[in-house]
């Protein structure tokens, strides 16, 4: 699924913000934690996009997770 510039510009915004959360191993203020709400959010609208597109392959997927476990 080919993202369009905005989203893509938004992704790469937000992407820092994840990287200093795992490498600190915690959400050191409140800007990271209103970050990782808006990161959630657009990889949450990201999701439901490729699931609308490719249901069968978002269903085989969670199906081999389960298998797996």
């Amino acid at each position: 699924m080919k993202l369009d510039a905005a989203t893509f510009v938004r992704l790469r915004r937000l992407a820092p913000v994840l990287d200093d959360v795992l490498n600190a191993g915690e959400v050191e203020h409140a800007d990271q934690a209103g970050d990782l709400a808006s990161l959630a959010q657009l990889c949450s609208q990201l999701f439901n996009a490729y699931d609308f597109q490719h249901p069968l392959d978002i269903a085989k997927a969670r199906l081999d997770a389960l298998e797996s476990q």
